[in-house]
């Protein structure tokens, strides 16, 4: 049975939501209208059907609950897209120009007055790292529109050692095909930024004439710059064609800016593939290779050290064997000499074990290790790690190897009074460390050398390894690997 509310309650369909129920269980309805009355259903327990409670009188179903936020559709998502590729050719149609205008300009000055005692050599490295700077900001603009990965690749450095790597390392920048292609890439979207601005005052002129029939019954305009008499019909009319063909370029230099991003900027999927092949391939050479010269230090260490040592212990325990029943005393000293061999021998291992992996890497991770590796040393080593926690255990090693052996380097190559070891977590995901020493310097990658062990194990990796050590000093090291954990 129905069963009206008096007239002085509230007939709004909420109220009636909220308190569609007694303690009871009968229902109470409000007498809206027969067609309400007619679509509401009384459930079996009493309630209304959860669509009624979710409508009210101004609009449309409320969405409730954890992730029923309204949904952008395809086409608000292409808009979007379109406006924010418009708004950047409107910024690069401004700016574009003053920058190319000024690498230009800084370039045209800089050669004659090279032939004025030199002068234009000091705005060469200016031209460089500008042209490296334009491109590096071109290339993430893109890269951030898209939604693309960036195609520049780091800065190249000159490897050279001497006076002559800085000149080197500007002129290396000259070289970048990458950087002249970013460059080429904002010239051109320069242009069609600057025929955007143009069709936004195309489209100013296009409305202002559209719209000229709520203002007067004639109007004398600027069409495309031509002073017009014109009556309103035609003004409308001309408006609308201007409009529309401002909003059909503008759609055109948002295709054209996306396929000469894309064909310049945006790498190549096959490309990519191939490069990373490529680099897996030189990890894997590179593995190969550090793994033989490792195989070849225990070899050295056994050889070298361990193994005439053990020799040693059996010749005296020999010696000693023939002594006994002759000569107690002597026997007793040569057990006790081959004893004190045996102990340092046992020392050696625990040395040789400790040169293929610490324990105390594994247990108490990478900054207890390169305290323990720097206590040890004969140059005395200032140390600063700053991790947030433990890297993944092939990171760890390799850095651990790559630290280990630079610091004996210093001790025995540089002539070092001290050293300095940086350890730092990266924002991406890497760690980086650097090896400094005010050694003597000129330090040099020898295949099969220790610095060359150093930089095929950082390599295998996934990571990078730069030396820069002129003559006279000082030495630095850089790696970089990957930090997954």
């Amino acid at each position: 049975m129905w069963k009206p509310i008096p007239a002085t309650a509230s007939t709004d369909r909420n109220d009636l939501c909220r308190s569609s129920t007694t303690s009871t269980g009968s229902v109470i309805v409000a007498p809206f209208s027969d067609e309400v009355q007619r679509r509401t259903r009384v459930t079996a327990t009493g309630g209304f059907p959860p669509a009624d409670c979710s409508r009210n009188q101004s609009g449309p179903p409320r969405r409730t609950g954890p992730g029923r936020s309204p949904t952008v559709g395809p086409m608000q998502q292409r808009l979007a897209r379109g406006a924010t590729i418009l708004t950047h050719l409107a910024a690069i149609g401004i700016v574009g120009p003053v920058i190319l205008t000024s690498l230009l300009t800084i370039a045209v000055t800089a050669i004659p007055l090279v032939f004025v005692f030199g002068i234009g050599l000091l705005l060469v490295p200016l031209v460089a790292f500008g042209l490296r700077g334009v491109a590096w900001l071109e290339t993430e603009r893109v890269s951030a529109l898209l939604g693309t990965e960036s195609v520049l690749t780091p800065m190249r450095r000159s490897q050279r050692t001497d006076a002559w790597r800085v000149p080197a390392t500007v002129g290396l920048q000259f070289t970048d095909r990458g950087s002249w292609r970013a460059l080429l890439h904002l010239a051109l979207i320069s242009a069609l930024g600057c025929a955007l601005l143009a069709l936004v005052k195309v489209a100013g002129t296009g409305i202002v004439l559209l719209l000229s029939p709520l203002f007067s019954a004639r109007i004398t305009a600027s069409v495309w710059w031509l002073p017009t008499d014109l009556g309103v019909g035609a003004a409308a009319g001309i408006g609308a064609i201007a409009l529309l063909l401002a909003i059909g370029l503008s759609y055109g230099l948002i295709v054209a800016h996306r396929a000469i991003s894309a064909q310049m900027l945006v790498p190549d999927r096959e490309a990519e593939l191939a490069r990373a092949a490529e680099a897996s391939a030189q990890r894997r050479v590179e593995a190969m290779h550090s793994a033989e010269v490792e195989r070849l230090r225990i070899e050295r260490d056994l050889h070298d050290g361990v193994q005439p040592r053990l020799v040693s212990v059996g010749m005296t325990l020999g010696m000693a064997k023939g002594k006994l029943a002759s000569d107690p005393d002597q026997a007793a000293e040569l057990i006790a000499e081959a004893h004190t061999s045996v102990k340092s021998a046992i020392t050696e291992l625990r040395q040789l074990a400790r040169g293929i992996h610490p324990a105390v890497l594994t247990d108490r991770g990478l900054d207890a290790a390169l305290s323990a590796l720097a206590a040890r040393s004969h140059v005395p080593v200032e140390l600063d790690v700053d991790l947030p926690g433990r890297c993944a255990p092939q990171t760890e090693a390799a850095l651990y190897f790559a630290i280990a052996e630079s610091i004996t380097n210093v001790a025995k190559h540089s002539g070092a009074q001290r050293c300095r070891i940086t350890v730092r977590a990266r924002p991406n995901g890497s760690v980086w460390a650097r090896i400094e020493d005010d050694g003597a310097g000129g330090a040099r990658t020898v295949p099969g050398g220790g610095i060359d062990g150093v930089a095929n194990r950082i390599g295998a990796a996934g990571g990078s390894f730069a030396l820069i050590s002129p003559v006279g000093g000082p030495t630095t090291i850089e790696v970089n690997l990957p930090c997954a954990s």
